[in-house]
């Protein structure tokens, strides 16, 4: 599912004389399809970089990714753009629900995005919505679910595409223990069921554990994998 060869990113100086910022230094990762794995590593070690970079919302300084066959850098923006709408799920921190939508619409989004049949995404939004434990709250609106409950429905917008990738930078960073415990069982069953790939970047050891690999990272490099 994924290949990535001798992968860097490099940040300019944010001013002049401070020191240029290498966040990745000649990373090689490889991912088997449907397996899971999850990115370790303190603060600034790279694992959120290496993950943006797999989900084609970074590119790299050097070196090359390819996902599901398909090679990145080679891929103009709109072919990048399609390929993440269609192919790739994403699971963020902070959930990034729109606020202007209801959860059913936000759900759906993804598959309204890549221009998906309404009917067909609509049945797998609604089943979705149950397996995530909120039917019948299809007209709530973000503000009204707590963060455990919006992160539910991350997941299940992540899911709604069929992705053959999901990548999930700290999902239960914003949850207490009770909710991130109850999402990260979740994800494992969807991801599971669904026999998606899944890369998931972490401070957390419970979500580590949720996955079949640990690769961790410091100062840029994969230290073990």
């Amino acid at each position: 599912m994924i290949s990535a060869r001798d992968v860097t990113k490099t940040y300019e100086a944010a001013r002049p004389g401070a020191p240029v910022v290498q966040a990745l230094c000649g990373v090689d990762l490889d991912v088997a399809v449907g397996e899971s794995v999850a990115l370790m590593g303190a603060s600034g070690s790279g694992k959120s970089t290496l993950l943006y970079l797999l989900g084609g919302l970074d590119t790299p300084t050097s070196g090359s990714i390819e996902i599901a066959g398909r090679k990145l850098q080679e891929m103009n923006d709109t072919d990048l753009s399609a390929f993440r709408k269609t192919q790739l799920g994403f699971i963020f921190q902070f959930f990034h629900l729109l606020p202007t939508l209801n959860i059913l619409e936000n759900i759906l989004l993804p598959g309204r995005l890549a221009n998906l049949p309404e009917n067909e995404m609509r049945a797998r939004a609604l089943s979705l919505l149950e397996r995530v434990g909120l039917k019948g709250r299809e007209e709530s609106y973000p503000d009204t679910l707590s963060g455990g409950q919006q992160q539910r429905v991350a997941l299940a917008r992540a899911l709604l595409t069929k992705p053959v990738l999901l990548l999930a930078d700290e999902p239960t960073g914003n949850l207490d223990s009770a909710n991130s415990a109850a999402v990260l069982a979740l994800l494992g069953e969807l991801v599971r069921e669904n026999k998606t790939t899944l890369v998931v970047a972490t401070h957390s050891i419970e979500a580590a554990n949720l996955t079949q690999r640990i690769v961790r990272l410091k100062d840029g490099r994969i230290e073990s994998l």
